[in-house]
């Protein structure tokens, strides 16, 4: 039996999830036909704005409901976490009686599906690096509906808008395949890490009662800030570093794609950044909690440093950054593009 039931959490998930905007079949397999279609749509001038080589058999996106995207997400959480935990149970020497670790897989579980239920609600897409299996590009058709919906702009526009986005992911990714796996070694790495042994654990009970409070101000990292050594804070300072520069570039290359092909993209741009400031007082207190807020903030950092390299060296000289791990931005060079500038390129 492993540290996590996956299965529960993909079960309590589904319970959990919010239904999503209510359309008929038909409603439904034109609007999956019409976001795939949008997808490919996307590839060719995505490709060509990036200035990065890939594969030209890509297989089509999938494009899911919420259910579908928790259940893909439980699988690859589960290839990514399982050797994590092995390798923590072999740290510590000892591993778990099976009767608490049975209790202790189902509260996990539960645990697990009831984020990835709040998650779902709010992705709109996602490329899955599924460790251990067969990547994928997903769109979260009910998503992207309801914001179309939500923010009153054309859901055509929105369509192609999103797959810019999410597309400029699969380039990324398939353009340098060291990325992923060095993606997957690291955040397993530092997993290994940040798991408190049993004295740990006990201490952060006690900054966990006393410090709380901070964890809800705004601009927090969420439970992070309270349960890390400093040293841990820059590991994961240097994996964010990484999600800042993929997210800053998709958000890039989509806002420099769209005025040729999204006739309404500066009224769908606004509209999207003011929502992201609209959210509910209960939604926020969660994404503070959860360090999204912080990481919202970080992806914006993210655009700034992509435009300011660029600014410098042009694309093909940001493109330097896909060389290596080394040539990754590193934490401090996210708010100081010229500093990557000067350290890669002298």
């Amino acid at each position: 039996m492993g540290y996590v039931d996956w299965e529960f959490a993909k079960t309590t998930g589904r319970t959990l999830v919010p239904a999503g905007p209510t359309v008929t079949r038909a409603e439904a397999e034109a609007e999956v036909a019409a976001i795939r279609a949008a997808a490919r749509a996307a590839r060719e001038p995505v490709a060509a704005t990036a200035l990065l080589d890939t594969p030209d058999d890509a297989p089509d996106a999938l494009v899911v409901d919420r259910a579908t995207w928790i259940a893909v997400n439980a699988d690859s959480m589960s290839a990514m976490l399982d050797p994590t935990f092995d390798a923590i149970i072999e740290r510590r020497g000892e591993a778990p009686h099976p009767g608490v670790q049975a209790v202790g897989s189902k509260v996990t579980g539960a645990e697990a599906g009831a984020l990835l239920a709040f998650m779902a609600s709010k992705v709109l897409g996602q490329y899955d690096l599924a460790p251990g299996g067969t990547p994928a590009l997903m769109l979260v058709a009910p998503n992207i509906v309801a914001v179309a919906d939500e923010l009153g702009v054309d859901r055509t526009d929105f369509r192609a808008w999103v797959c810019m986005h999410e597309e400029t992911h699969r380039v990324q990714f398939t353009a340098n395949p060291w990325l992923r796996e060095h993606l997957v070694a690291e955040a397993r790495s530092l997993a290994v890490d940040l798991a408190p042994d049993t004295e740990r654990l006990t201490e952060l009970a006690g900054i966990l009662t006393e410090k709380l409070p901070e964890v809800f101000r705004e601009g927090s990292a969420g439970l992070t800030e309270l349960f890390t050594t400093p040293e841990q804070r820059e590991r994961l300072a240097g994996l964010t570093a990484i999600m800042s520069l993929l997210e800053g570039h998709a958000d890039v290359v989509m806002d420099d794609v769209g005025p040729a092909h999204i006739p309404t993209v500066a009224h769908i741009r606004a509209r999207f950044t003011q929502r992201r400031k609209g959210v509910g007082a209960a939604d926020r207190m969660l994404r503070r909690l959860l360090g999204l807020e912080a990481k919202m903030r970080q992806y914006r950092d993210g655009a700034v440093f992509v435009r300011g390299v660029q600014e410098r060296v042009g694309v093909e000289g940001f493109n330097a950054i896909w060389t290596s791990p080394e040539t990754l931005p590193m934490a401090r060079e996210i708010e100081d593009p010229h500093a990557w500038v000067r350290r890669v390129h002298g």
